[in-house]
């Protein structure tokens, strides 16, 4: 194991995820995330005598359910840390160990570049940027969002609730992405047009110039111009409906350590001065819609409304 690798989990395991020697912990990785997953579970067992590493296949979709064993430790634990290929972050498994009292962080897509370099972070910075979003958006009624690119497209809060993902993960219930640096939100409705100009999957970081473009009506994504999204999107749907198409999530990056998109979501999507809308899923993060999908588009530049006052957006 690379002494860089080593350091990054020993910030994940102590300062973002403070265990204590008498806590349980859960590291749950893939085939293909395993480097990351054995780096994390070394230094939770120098932090506790009682730590576990699962592996499983990666899943298809981001927000699949784990398996059950594994849904099951995650709740039975005092701490997960989940370095998977797909995304456990919206799922059920994720939301009924954080309210069994677990606390943890999903680390979505990561890769041993953006956990090293995503984990060299003044996360005392990240919490502040954090809060001063948070102050600006947190009473809004209605959020509008533009962009150079053509993005305009605006959302109706009613009594959803803002989330603040600061990496800071110390009490029980707390979640976080690692690594992290987000201010988000489940909205209740968006209509308008969003440009996605920054990184979205299948294709990681667009080429300059290349734009995804999204229609959205009454809360639902009705044009997809992209084949192959559309085409996740179409495969999700199949399962659960128009679910599928569900505007599951408006976030806005603050994490001032990031200081340019590098093709993983899990990090652009925490770059200060972008934002970032979801398809899919949103019943992890304070929504009602359950879809096994949660597809994150970023966007660059944007300008942030909140009923009608511009928002002041963290820079790097």
């Amino acid at each position: 194991m690379s002494e860089h690798l080593a350091e990054a989990a020993r910030t994940a395991i102590g300062q973002c995820l403070n265990v204590g020697a008498d806590e349980s912990v859960v590291v749950v990785t893939d085939d293909e995330r395993e480097p990351i997953g054995e780096a994390l579970y070394a230094a939770a067992t120098a932090a506790t005598d009682d730590a576990t590493l699962l592996r499983y296949p990666p899943s298809e979709q981001h927000g699949t359910e784990p398996p059950a064993p594994v849904a099951a430790a995650m709740r039975e634990s005092d701490v997960f840390c989940a370095p998977t290929t797909k995304s456990l972050s919206h799922t059920r498994a994720r939301g009924a160990a954080c309210e069994a009292g677990s606390r943890g962080a999903t680390l979505p897509g990561i890769t041993e570049g953006v956990f090293v370099t995503g984990l060299d972070a003044d996360y005392a910075a990240i919490d502040e940027a954090c809060d001063r979003v948070l102050d600006a958006v947190g009473d809004a009624e209605e959020v509008r969002v533009t962009s150079p690119s053509g993005t305009d497209v605006t959302f109706g809060l009613g009594d959803r609730e803002w989330h603040a993902d600061t990496g800071m993960v110390h009490e029980p219930g707390d979640f976080s992405n690692l690594p992290a640096g987000e201010v988000f939100i489940a909205p209740e409705t968006a209509t308008g047009t969003y440009v996605v100009d920054g990184t979205m999957m299948p294709h990681g970081l667009l080429e300059e110039g290349q734009e995804l473009a999204f229609e959205v009506e009454d809360g639902l994504v009705t044009v997809i111009e992209d084949d192959a999204i559309r085409a996740d999107v179409e495969a999700a749907a199949e399962e659960v409906g128009d679910a599928a198409y569900n505007l599951a999530e408006l976030g806005i990056g603050t994490n001032v350590g990031v200081e340019a998109l590098v093709g993983s979501v899990l990090l652009d999507e925490k770059a200060a001065g972008t934002v970032h809308v979801a398809i899919g899923d949103d019943a992890g993060i304070g929504g009602e819609t359950d879809a096994p999908l949660h597809l994150d588009g970023i966007i660059r530049d944007p300008t942030v409304y909140a009923d009608g006052e511009e928002v002041a957006l963290p820079t790097p």
